[in-house]
């Protein structure tokens, strides 16, 4: 796709060090994951949480260093077939018809496509195309039942349903983890593994989500647009005085520093065309790029 042959312009925006083919092939992937979230202003940093997610409880299963690091990386491009999902049906903010449905549900397809021919694909492909399917098998694209799940699938389809109910969205504010942890209780066995489930539960018995629902980094908490409410997304090397803004309304935010801690501030002025142009963020991207190469050998 004309997307991959788009993106290289990113690669050294901000990203000193000289990489091997393999890391700029992987880099390649996650920068257009990266725009493809950008489109969805309500789901800023959800490719992070669902890698961090994924990456915790696969580790937590006791799955080989290789392993965790590829479901990690499967959590962080999950969606990227929602290149296809018009922004009138990303968006919406009332229900889906039944026809906005049927569309939402070709991403994973249209996602594994994407990422067809490309020479990393066998890394993510499995959780692209299979994160929504259910072990009762009334999932999509294929209504793939238990064991016939790829794990890959089975622990990223977790964690992406919990960090949607535990995040923001159009039609609805953001639910407790305490809640959206006995939902899945509810549903192990049906909608979610439950070998996977029941660590992920134990994980969230532990506190060991919390440092990670809301953030969209380690140690960076979601903002929210006080004039419409979709999220504002800083980056760990933002600094006091930059300004950032929402991606639906357009308002601008100053970043200030309040004893110690980055806060945002409405100017009530607009941003520009230029302003809302999607911004990478480098630093975060070569880190995931760095342990992963690592731990896969590439």
């Amino acid at each position: 796709m004309s997307l991959f042959n788009n993106i290289s312009r990113f690669f050294d925006n901000g990203v000193a060090e000289k990489t091997n083919v393999h890391e700029d092939l992987l880099r390649s992937l996650l920068v257009m994951a990266w725009m493809v979230e950008a489109r969805d202003p309500y789901t800023g940093g959800h490719l992070w949480r669902v890698s961090r997610f994924s990456h915790l409880l696969a580790s937590e299963s006791g799955l080989p260093d290789a392993d965790v690091a590829r479901i990690a990386l499967g959590g962080f491009l999950h969606d990227l077939g929602k290149i296809g999902v018009p922004d009138h049906i990303l968006n919406k903010t009332g229900k889906l018809t039944d026809e906005e449905y049927a569309v939402i549900k070709t991403h994973p397809e249209v996602g594994w496509r994407t990422l067809a021919g490309h020479p990393l694909a066998g890394l993510a492909e499995v959780a692209i195309r299979s994160h929504h399917e259910t072990p009762n098998g009334k999932g999509y694209p294929k209504g793939l039942s238990g064991s016939d799940i790829p794990v890959d699938a089975r622990i990223v389809g977790i964690c992406d349903a919990f960090d949607a109910m535990t995040s923001t969205r159009p039609y609805r504010r953001e639910m407790p983890i305490k809640k959206a942890l006995a939902i899945i209780e509810e549903n192990l066995g049906s909608q979610f593994d439950r070998d996977f489930g029941e660590r992920f539960l134990a994980l969230g018995a532990a506190d060991q989500l919390d440092h990670i629902v809301g953030h969209s980094d380690a140690g960076i908490p979601l903002h929210e647009c006080v004039m419409c409410g979709p999220t504002l997304v800083l980056r760990k090397g933002q600094v006091a005085g930059e300004h950032v803004y929402c991606r639906n309304c357009t308002g601008e935010y100053l970043v200030e520093d309040k004893e110690g801690l980055l806060v945002t501030t409405p100017t009530q002025r607009m941003g520009s065309a230029e302003d809302l142009e999607p911004e990478v963020d480098t630093d975060l991207i070569a880190r995931v790029v760095r342990e992963s190469a690592r731990a896969l050998l590439l």
